[in-house]
């Protein structure tokens, strides 16, 4: 290796460049000289040296001499798109005081718009002695081999790209359906994309696969992380890999393994033209980002970036500075009150949306983010960032609102701007549903929008983003099949993923020939989809439940790249599941004709009008109104009045906004019950329009029943009335 390095001709010249923009800029220097700015924020770093590397690997190293407030920077004449490139840092090895500098490692630019390479992980890409005897200490001692040959490099892109073609849908928050898929998994197997591009960017991008979304009728897809990831040791030594990407360790590269075009820059292109596509349809693009940790894990995780420009600076240490503070799980966390942090994930975002074209951000445990010193504060810098940024307080926002810490969960408590993943309209629904819930208060307060969580400092029903299932845990398939997890394919004796399922399996678990048992599932899964599409807020879908996708009872498929997770397209085919794609693109259908299903402010629950009809109003299976008592009732059935002549807001030319009121009645109990429909003020005659208890839904008008009449709700259904 030395020698290998004595060969490559003398370092070329370096010009004193400027300290911004952070990353490597390619761009005309003095003199009219084409070549690529190069700057590095290493606070307390003693030296920090560019590695240039040929096409063979062949490294050449360029100091960087001139600091400006801690950021190393300089113009290198000559240097163009494509080349690769990375940084090794000196300073102090002292990790009692949380200092972890080691110049053998090669380190990844945080700025890097694209990484060539994958990251394994032998024993050279540690900072420390990894198999050290001791291994209490082994973090303590310094490990000097060159890890380059071993690790990824980063690679200068040409950012010239206006944009000027694209037209953004800018879909409002309370018209927009969400779906969240892979980009990997969800092009896997699709039989209409090219093999080549299977599996990617430009699959995505492909007319098969946008069809599919459009013919669905979602707004925007909500894609599991993209931001170049590494694969954990622990998984790397089972066989396995990380297939979520919860594992960032380039916040500015599109992660290279979804690229067919090339790792070397191309990957930017594809993704650009995908976002492109994506738009021309109508649909936004929604990234689900992890700032909140890295891939380089606590103490005995490997030196990959942060680690070693400045751990202090980067990472939250504990009082014993050696330690890290995990409020992740994933060995640690990014210190977000630094400026220099703050810095890296703004400028990132930033980025993503102007130069990439995104619409909006997930924020993977937010509330991590949200962090000052120790607590959760709702005044922290990251959000109050955030909310004067010209560009970010314009785009989607969505928090997943906990982290594992003290404090951690969060739900309801995020301010204005931000929409949150309510995980209590999951819960409720999956126990009405199984019928687990001890009364209707909870099921009414998620079907209206959850005011109780969300009626607040402005905020609006569309702040709470309706879900029943997402990556993490059973499919909705799975969810009415499996009682229990079955992870064992992950390696970890079946430990691994939640034990608060909150499903039902019919009575037999797993799959089943039992063709009452199926039916049965089936019914639940039109009654899921339907109650989702029916509530007040922004529902979420997850990629495959519109199918009927399983993943064989695993509720942690984090690490299966394969067809565990990936879309088995064949159900679209399929005679036993084709229904259900249908019935819920036609609710999806439906949601976007009629305002009263898509509300931009809460109900009152109070009569605006002479002969007392409400916005919204709750009846017994008598047809009565519901008392107070009833809420705290036992009960299966639940009937939700909404009025479409009482919709607050006016439309685009000042119009009152006027639609039909519906009647939702939802039933999870085992037998069919009656259900009065309720009379004057509240209609002549009731319309049926869904009803869960049949396969196939019917397109043309529905059975007529006059108001007053008893009619007969089959057994765990949802019927859904136009009002006439």
């Amino acid at each position: 290796m030395d020698g290998a390095r004595r060969a490559v001709p003398p370092s070329p010249p370096v010009w004193p460049g400027a300290p911004t923009p952070l990353g490597a800029r390619f761009r005309v220097g003095p003199d009219g000289v084409a070549g690529t700015n190069f700057a590095l924020w290493a606070g307390g770093a003693e030296a920090v040296r560019l590695c240039l590397f040929d096409e063979r690997g062949r490294e050449t190293q360029v100091p960087l001499t001139e600091l400006t407030h801690e950021i190393w920077h300089g113009f290198v004449p000559g240097v163009m798109p494509g080349q690769r490139y990375g940084y090794r840092v000196d300073g102090r090895w002292d990790p009692w005081t949380g200092a972890r500098w080691n110049p053998a490692k090669l380190l990844l630019d945080p700025y890097a718009r694209a990484v060539d390479g994958e990251f394994g992980l032998p024993p050279e890409v540690y900072g420390h002695v990894r198999d050290w005897p001791e291994q209490h200490v082994a973090d303590t001692v310094r490990d000097d081999r060159d890890s380059a040959p071993h690790v990824p490099k980063g690679v200068v892109v040409d950012d010239d790209d206006d944009w000027e073609d694209d037209r953004r849908p800018k879909t409002p928050w309370a018209d927009s359906v969400i779906y969240e898929l892979h980009v990997r998994g969800f092009t896997k197997l699709h039989p209409g994309i090219p093999e080549d591009l299977r599996g990617t960017y430009a699959g995505l991008a492909h007319p098969a696969a946008i069809e599919h979304l459009v013919r669905l009728g979602v707004t925007a897809v909500e894609l599991l992380p993209v931001h170049q990831f590494a694969h954990e040791d622990h998984l790397l030594r089972r066989g396995l890999r990380n297939y979520w990407g919860y594992n960032s360790i380039g916040y500015f590269a599109p992660h290279a393994a979804y690229a067919a075009s090339g790792t070397t820059g191309q990957q930017v292109g594809e993704f650009k033209r995908m976002v492109r596509a994506l738009h021309a349809a109508g649909i936004e693009v929604i990234l689900d980002v992890v700032y909140n940790h890295t891939a380089e894990a606590g103490e005995l995780g490997p030196t990959l970036s942060l680690k070693g420009i400045d751990n202090r600076g980067y990472y939250r240490l504990q009082d014993d500075a050696r330690r890290f503070a995990d409020y992740t799980g994933c060995g640690n966390t990014l210190h977000v009150v630094q400026p220099q942090v703050l810095r890296l994930i703004t400028d990132s975002l930033r980025y993503w949306v102007t130069e990439m074209g995104v619409d909006g951000f997930r924020f993977d445990l937010a509330a991590a983010l949200a962090r000052s010193m120790h607590d959760v504060d709702m005044l922290s810098p990251f959000l109050a960032v955030i909310a004067q940024d010209p560009v970010l307080r314009r785009v989607k926002l969505i928090a997943e609102p906990w982290d594992i810490g003290s404090g951690g969960y969060q739900v309801g408590a995020f301010p204005p701007l931000w929409t949150e993943w309510n995980d209590r309209y999951r819960d409720a629904v999956r126990d009405f549903w199984r019928h687990a819930l001890p009364d209707v208060r909870e099921m009414g307060y998620r079907l209206s929008g959850s005011s109780d969580l969300y009626a607040w400092g402005g905020r609006r029903p569309y702040a709470s983003v309706n879900f029943v299932t997402a990556h993490d845990g059973f499919t909705l398939r799975d969810l009415v099949s499996y009682q229990t997890k079955h992870n064992e394919a992950n390696g970890e004796n079946n430990r691994d993923g939640t034990n608060d399922n909150r499903s039902w399996n019919g009575g037999t678990e797993g799959e089943t020939d039992d063709e009452r048992v199926r039916a049965l599932r089936r019914g639940q899964l039109r009654n899921l989809l339907t109650t989702l599409l029916l509530s007040t807020g922004v529902p979420m879908l997850v990629a495959g439940d519109e199918l009927g996708r399983t993943q064989r009872g695993n509720n942690n498929a984090y690490c299966q790249d394969n067809e565990i997770s990936w879309l088995d397209w064949s159900l679209l085919d399929d005679p036993a599941w084709r229904p259900l794609f249908d019935l819920t693109s036609r609710l999806i259908a439906l949601r976007h004709r009629h305002p009263v299903l898509r509300r931009r402010a809460f109900f009152s629950g109070r009569a605006h009008s002479a002969d007392g009809l409400r916005d919204l109003a709750w009846f017994t299976s008598r047809g009565e109104e519901m008392t107070e008592g009833d809420w705290y009732a036992p009960a299966a059935t639940l009937g939700m009045y909404l009025s479409g002549r009482d919709i607050p807001g006016r439309d685009e030319r000042g119009a009152p906004v006027l639609d039909d009121s519906f009647l939702t009645v939802l039933h999870a109990g085992d037998r069919p019950t009656g259900f009065v429909l309720p009379g004057a003020p509240w209609a002549q005659r009731y319309e049926v329009v869904v009803d869960t208890s049949r396969e196939e839904q019917a397109e043309a008008p529905g059975t007529v029943h006059p108001a007053g009449t008893e009619i007969t709700v089959p057994a765990r259904s949802v019927l859904l009335l136009r009002v006439n």
